[in-house]
């Protein structure tokens, strides 16, 4: 094989084509390529005749089916369903193959359960859209809850709880919700701006979370604040937000993680770096309150953590260093 880019659907799409040519069907060729690949993948794959769609047996990442009149839809959120005015049919399971044809209809296939679901707990802290159900869990629901839990674990004196839009938005509602400190909005979003973790370099994702947000001063002057975000993974943006906080007046800044903190490399598509660069690998809570400029700092505690996601087996390896599979660091 000659391949063309870095990413693993290439890869998977050759492991595919290679078992198609020695298997009896597309979904036999696909069990094979399943048993070979290690990791997180949810596919929808288009053949001439088939929808298909698949899910890594630990169930990584989301999948879902849904229905609009007599078409099938596969969606990774169930928002996109929404979107398109579908009806949701059901999650696709981990280690699941679902292919949908007009001569058979939905035929369904499963890979034998050797390995324990390990659904990723980022889709609930950040990544999936907020009007999303995953596997039967309301993201937003899941993102209150955990501002909940901030608020009873680190209970704080201020004037108004306000979130990083828009991931730390929903957060802060659940942390005002349950502390009786009041909600503001106190930052401007520039829409345009894309997210500014991923920047490759230091001094480019300080000039992006300048471009993005912007203080409403008249909001936070001579205020004590409670600032909730979703995670801190190298500390640039939050202590720039806190920066721009204090030179618009704020008296205090209580900071609120809605997850623990990153001490371990993820491998299964979440962009989180190496070890270096992740703040909370080499320092303590204090010292990086400190570096911050925070006046305080909570991250939501491991055991509440669990509780975002309801009674489902969560992946959070980035948290623990306990990988749902083997990894080969070489």
């Amino acid at each position: 094989a000659i391949f063309h880019t870095t990413i693993d659907s290439e890869t998977i799409a050759y492991f595919i084509a290679k078992e198609r040519v020695r298997s009896d069907s597309i979904e036999e060729a696909i069990s094979k390529t399943m048993k070979i690949i290690k990791g997180a993948y949810s596919l929808v794959i288009v053949s001439p005749k088939k929808l298909i769609g698949v899910r890594d047996p630990y169930g990584f990442k989301p999948l879902c089916l849904g229905k609009k009149d007599n078409s099938y839809i596969l969606s990774s959120e169930t928002c996109a369903l929404d979107t398109i005015g579908a009806t949701f049919v059901r999650d696709i399971l981990p280690g699941e193959i679902v292919s949908v044809s007009k001569k058979k209809g939905i035929v369904t296939d499963m890979l034998p359960r050797t390995a324990k679901v390990a659904h990723c707990i980022f889709e609930y802290i950040y990544f999936a859209r907020l009007d999303s159900k995953i596997d039967g869990i309301s993201v937003f629901k899941s993102r209150f809850e955990g501002g909940r839990a901030l608020a009873k674990a680190y209970p704080v004196e201020a004037d108004f709880v306000t979130g990083v839009p828009e991931s730390g938005i929903t957060a802060a509602r659940g942390f005002a919700a349950e502390s009786g400190i009041p909600f503001e909005i106190a930052f401007h979003k520039n829409s345009y701006i894309g997210r500014s973790f991923i920047k490759p370099t230091q001094e480019e994702r300080e000039h992006a979370v300048q471009l993005k947000l912007s203080v409403l001063k008249d909001v936070v002057c001579g205020k004590r604040i409670v600032l909730t975000d979703d995670s801190i993974v190298r500390g640039t943006t939050i202590k720039n937000l806190i920066t721009m906080l204090k030179e618009a007046g704020a008296k205090e800044v209580h900071v609120r993680i809605s997850s623990p903190p990153f001490l371990y490399p993820c491998f299964y598509g979440t962009d989180v770096p190496d070890n270096s660069q992740l703040i909370a690998n080499h320092n303590s809570t204090e010292e990086i309150r400190k570096m911050i400029g925070a006046d305080s700092l909570g991250y939501m505690k491991l055991e509440d953590l669990e509780k975002l996601a309801g009674n489902l087996n969560i992946c959070k390896a980035c948290f623990d260093g306990k990988y749902p599979t083997d990894i080969n660091r070489g």
